[in-house]
């Protein structure tokens, strides 16, 4: 691998990425305008990836949104970021002048916001290329790749006495449920939850319950080998739909006694949405919906449930607003108020990263940390 560049005039960067599940030697163009070049150190598989692979919507393409690096070289008008500073990529960014950005009661940057064609939000053009033919990015960051370039207004600058390996979870997942449980639905003391999917985003979910103060937080998953690790959350009841002859909405609502304060869809299942919906209580019962569906995006639900009450949101990543919000997160890992470390199963080299998907389809890990060469 060839790395030869300056902060002044950076070169084209050859390293290796991998692409559909391949490694390949691909050429990363200098950082544009607003833009960073970004030495990745640790990168962590999300379920979103996985899905988007099995899609096949875009190719070629790199993957990869959760995960922390090294600047290496910046682009022409960057004031925020030098060579050297220790960043988060984000997959959705804050440009800090549009409506939303401006705005309190929302984090979609109009001008930053989740980049869906594979292009770059600056020129719609890409960053990587093999002899020539351009390489698509995912989500605006493709951390599958030893170097990417994001724009500047989706990177978030940390300590320097963080470590990456850790904290590159905080670009997504952890972060997402923790704000979910803070921000979107701003659980109360003593309030009654039911959380549905007991994954990363799930489980975050409910350390952020649990450090609201939340009486009951239950957990409902089919793999009942995730409890022992949800119980380390806060999770003090597991249901597995597979072990009841009745619809698992009507067992919450028994237990909760007439149903929850809060209900999380974490599993990307448009169908549980409407069963979370009808396991919160009436009146003020709140369902935040987390989960990306991979099929049926639409939302089926009986208008009586919002007649008696009962509200519906969406969230992404949480509510946060990166730039603002992140390094506040961060400050609270390093000071042990949050979780974040419990949340790694599996430590793997960059040439592993197969073996990353493997588990995680088999559901055998929370978060695989892939670790870049040095």
């Amino acid at each position: 691998m060839s790395s030869s560049s300056s902060i002044d005039q950076p070169n084209v960067i050859t390293c290796k990425a991998g692409k559909d599940l391949v490694m390949e030697e691909v050429e990363v163009s200098p950082p544009q305008p607003l833009e960073i070049r970004v030495k990745v150190i640790c990168t962590s598989l999300c379920r979103t990836d996985i899905t988007a692979w099995e899609s096949q919507a875009i190719f070629p393409r790199i993957f990869g949104h959760e995960a922390s690096g090294i600047v290496e070289s910046v682009g022409e008008g960057v004031t925020e970021f030098v060579k050297g500073d220790h960043v988060l990529t984000v997959f959705t960014g804050e440009c800090k002048t549009c409506k939303h950005c401006e705005s309190k009661k929302s984090n979609m940057c109009q001008v930053l916001g989740l980049e869906r064609r594979g292009v770059m939000h600056s020129d719609q053009g890409t960053r990587f290329s093999v002899k020539g033919k351009p390489v698509y990015h995912y989500c605006a960051v493709s951390s599958f790749s030893e170097y990417t370039v994001v724009h500047s207004g989706c990177a978030v600058k940390v300590s320097q006495q963080a470590p990456l390996e850790k904290i590159c979870l905080l670009s997504c997942g952890v972060a997402a449920g923790l704000g979910a449980a803070w921000n979107v639905a701003d659980i109360s003391k003593g309030s009654i939850v039911v959380i549905f999917g007991l994954g990363t985003v799930g489980l975050a979910v409910a350390q952020g319950a649990k450090l609201r103060g939340a009486s009951q937080i239950i957990g409902v998953d089919i793999n009942p080998e995730k409890y022992e690790k949800a119980k380390c959350f806060g999770v003090t009841d597991f249901l597995n739909p597979n072990e009841y002859n009745e619809p698992i909405q009507q067992v919450i609502k028994r237990i909760s006694g007439g149903g929850t304060d809060y209900s999380f869809e974490c599993i990307g299942n448009t169908g549980m949405v409407t069963t979370a919906l009808q396991s919160c209580c009436d009146g003020w019962g709140l369902t935040v919906t987390l989960g990306v569906p991979k099929t049926n995006p639409e939302i089926a639900s009986h208008y009586s449930a919002f007649l008696s009450g009962k509200t519906l949101k969406g969230s992404l990543f949480g509510g946060w607003k990166p730039k603002s919000d992140l390094p506040s997160l961060v400050n609270k890992y390093m000071n042990r108020e949050i979780q974040v470390d419990e949340f790694i199963t599996h430590n793997l080299p960059f040439e592993d990263i197969n073996k990353a998907f493997t588990l995680m389809r088999e559901g055998k890990c929370l978060r695989c940390v892939i670790h870049m060469p040095n």
